[in-house]
């Protein structure tokens, strides 16, 4: 099973790090021809405009959305929820508007603002899953397609699935907890 991880801005290397610590391959994907042979695929956090933009620069953008449709399993964390996101609130960006959620960027504040927290997944099981949010966004709508995977206390939503496609707001590749890795490479080992 091989992984590419975006690799043109954000957490890239993190991702990398536990997902060869959990026996696939990994390996950064700049370009396009990258994609080839690919099982899947991670948008790291970072900064999503930064992401988007870069994406555009190097044909990327086409692409991944060809794969979105097609049912190739991505995972977007943090600012790699918002590029597959089919709508920014309070934004014009151009996203791959792969998944029927809308998102709302930095949702709980500036830099300072983030936090770590436990988090019920019941897809990981019963044990809370140590969430980093930093200057995370929220899903603030999904359509019925989409499936909520986990939600902060007051009920917001912070992960989700849809089909192959899954987002997370907080930051999984930071903490020592590799449930969510290994989440998603059942993902890419069941398509």
């Amino acid at each position: 099973m091989k992984i590419g991880v975006l690799a043109l801005q954000g957490a890239f290397v993190e991702h990398i790090s536990v997902v060869q610590r959990l026996g696939a391959e990994a390996s950064p994907v700049r370009l396009p021809d990258e994609l080839d042979e690919l099982d899947g695929l991670i948008i790291p956090g970072g900064e999503s405009t930064a992401i988007l933009k870069l994406m555009q620069s190097f044909s990327l953008i086409q692409p991944l959305r060809e794969l979105a449709k097609g049912g190739f399993p991505i995972w977007g964390t943090c600012a790699g929820m918002v590029c597959l996101a089919k709508e920014i609130s309070h934004g014009d960006m151009e996203t791959l508007a792969a998944m029927d959620i809308v998102v709302k960027r930095n949702a709980f504040g500036r830099q300072v603002d983030s936090f770590e927290t436990e988090l019920m997944v019941p897809a990981l099981g019963d044990k809370p899953f140590p969430a980093v949010f930093i200057r995370a966004p929220v899903i603030e709508n999904a359509d019925s397609r989409v499936d909520i995977l986990a939600r902060l206390p007051d009920g917001t939503a912070v992960a989700a699935k849809q089909g192959k496609l899954v987002v997370t707001a907080f930051h999984p590749e930071l903490s020592d907890d590799p449930r969510f890795h290994r989440y998603f490479l059942e993902i890419v080992n069941s398509h």
